[in-house]
């Protein structure tokens, strides 16, 4: 089988990524270790067939390193979290596997949002439905739809944010668009409950 060859420009990205996993797997970063890094990965991404890596074209530096914290704090909470249930309601604890249906369907984006719900301690993903771009995720301490909403919520929170890191621009569009809907329905409430 046969396909076009994709610029290295285009794979640098992967390219990078792909000599940072050979580096870490190593756990040497020494120049030599680096360079063969670079051949194994021009290697693989030559010689092997992969699906190309579709990238928006843009990457959010400030965005990446808020969310960085933002993730940080939310694996403590989830933590801290999951040792109060553990010691105060045990087995009692009532799980739930959420269907969440994505604004993106782009691979990149879906295995993005996937891996930083699986990270956060208390919640994992169960399977992937990538025609309809739904991930299915297993959480604990879901007791009734609302939390189940709530679960929802959580994961199309972290698929905006990733989105603001690297989505294209239409998924960014809609995510500001969303958010500016959220404020102008949150003011109308808060408008309302004042009268």
């Amino acid at each position: 089988m046969s396909r076009s060859r994709t610029s290295l420009r285009t794979e640098l990205p992967l390219l990078a990524w792909l000599v940072i996993v050979w580096g870490a797997l190593w756990q040497d970063f020494s120049p030599g270790n680096v360079l063969f890094g670079v051949i194994v990965a021009l290697v693989v991404t030559r010689l092997f067939y992969l699906p190309p890596v579709e990238l928006s074209g843009r990457f959010s530096v400030l965005h990446a390193v808020r969310y960085a914290f933002v993730f940080v704090w939310q694996v403590i909470v989830a933590s801290a979290q999951l040792l109060w249930l553990a010691v105060a309601k045990g087995p009692r604890v009532r799980s739930a596997v959420v269907a969440v249906p994505l604004r993106s369907h782009a691979d990149l984006m879906v295995t993005a949002t996937g891996h930083v719900i699986s990270l956060v301690p208390g919640s994992l993903v169960v399977d992937v439905d990538r025609a309809n771009a739904t991930l299915y995720v297993h959480y604990v301490n879901v007791e009734d739809e609302a939390g189940a909403e709530r679960v929802r919520r959580e994961v199309l929170a972290a698929e905006a944010e990733l989105i603001r890191i690297m989505g294209t621009k239409e998924e960014l569009a809609l995510v500001n668009e969303e958010a500016h809907l959220d404020r102008m329905l949150s003011a109308e409430k808060g408008e309302g409950g004042l009268g």
